[in-house]
């Protein structure tokens, strides 16, 4: 059976303004009494509640940081990653959703579309259209300079041509930023960024992954055979794709470790929960030493995971670097929601190993988090690169 638990974990509250905790409280509520008693099913079925898609707009969540003229709620990027954050804790799945559409696609319209761009595409993001972000490819994951797709101006449109993998969203979504290189004898400096609707001749979503964790959450392939992209939806510079991918990826590493501590706190909450009820040998398992030190520890590594996330998303709101403390965050982050919805499991012995309890499924969804927008080997060379330069 799915358990309903109380937030015991804490939060560091005096790094919030009222304003922020009344947002972080609405998203809770809405999380708690929506989205928590359809997560078992939708993890079964792996598929997104569609009426829990609508309210995820009709609360404001698909353009947090998208500006009021173009119907957006006009935020910042500290409150995505509070609702990212929120939603998490109770399903990854629903996390990433929102996170997709506000760390990624929002964020490269808001930053690098044209007005007309904002005009047709931000306002429809924030009202009804499910957006992702397509980059990667078979032999393009790591090295996203390798992409196969190509695109090639006729007439007044550009034609693409190739495959994309690892889509999230793609079942979900009416609006994609695919990334096409127009001028492949220029190497990287061809790649180029384009937004493609879901009714585009040509265009069309493959295969959905049967994945090991954030299973509601679409994961597909994109099919573009002879895809008919008007000139005018090139998204920001001819040739400058790679800036855009590299600099909108930079942002939504934070959003992934928002995801993971979400994840985090959703299993320490449950321990919490789950050591103060089971009985052993006449008293309560949290009576013991042994298993207030496990649980010591794991509320001490989420709370640094926590701090990290919630730094980098502070310097990025502030206009200063922050790409060194997103990948510290999310290799950080990660790492801390394996182990403790490990640790999790075991402390709820076997309890935790069926589907019964929501443990098991935490740690399935955390293991996401040291593959998608960045191995941790990734963010280890970029944090090398950074410290050893002495930015």
């Amino acid at each position: 059976m799915s358990q309903t638990v109380e937030t015991h974990a804490g939060s560091p509250l005096t790094l919030l303004s009222e304003d922020e905790e009344m947002f972080r409280s609405s998203v809770r509520e809405f999380a708690e009494g929506e989205l928590r008693p359809r997560v078992e099913e939708m993890d079964e079925a792996g598929k997104l509640d569609p009426a829990l898609i609508k309210q995820c707009f009709d609360l404001g969540l698909m353009g947090i940081e998208t500006p009021e003229a173009y119907g957006g709620a006009g935020a910042g990027f500290f409150t995505a990653i509070l609702a990212v954050e929120e939603l998490s804790r109770v399903d990854a799945s629903v996390g990433v959703f929102v996170d997709v559409q506000n760390t990624l696609v929002n964020n490269a319209l808001i930053r690098w579309g044209n007005e007309a761009q904002k005009q047709k595409y931000l306002n429809a993001l924030s009202s009804a259209q499910v957006g992702a972000y397509a980059l990667s490819e078979a032999s393009s994951g790591s090295d996203a300079f390798a992409l196969g797709t190509r695109a090639v101006l006729k007439d007044d449109l550009y034609i693409l041509n190739g495959r994309k993998l690892w889509i999230t969203n793609g079942n979900e979504a009416e609006i994609f930023i695919v990334f096409a290189n127009a001028n492949p004898e220029a190497g990287y400096r061809g790649i180029t960024a384009f937004i493609v609707e879901n009714n585009f001749a040509g265009f069309s979503v493959g295969r959905k992954e049967n994945k090991l964790g954030i299973r509601a959450s679409s994961t597909t392939e994109l099919i573009l055979e002879d895809c008919a992209v008007p000139k005018e939806n090139v998204l920001g510079e001819f040739g400058k794709g790679y800036k855009v991918s590299i600099e909108t990826l930079n942002e939504g590493r934070i959003g992934i470790g928002a995801q993971m501590i979400g994840i985090a706190r959703g299993a320490l909450d449950a321990a919490l929960h789950y050591t103060s009820e089971r009985a052993q040998f006449g008293k309560s398992i949290n009576k013991f030493q042994g298993v207030q030190f496990q649980l010591a520890e794991m509320a001490t590594e989420l709370e640094a995971a926590r701090l990290m996330v919630y730094n980098a998303a502070r310097l990025k709101d502030a206009g200063k670097p922050f790409v060194k403390e997103a990948a510290m965050a999310k290799l950080y982050s990660s790492r801390a929601a394996e182990r403790i919805a490990s640790q999790a499991i075991e402390l709820y012995g076997g309890y935790g190993f069926v589907k019964d309890y929501p443990v098991e499924k935490f740690w399935r969804d955390s293991k996401i988090g040291s593959i998608y927008e960045g191995t941790s080997n990734m963010q280890l060379q970029t944090i090398a690169k950074l410290i050893i330069g002495g930015k």
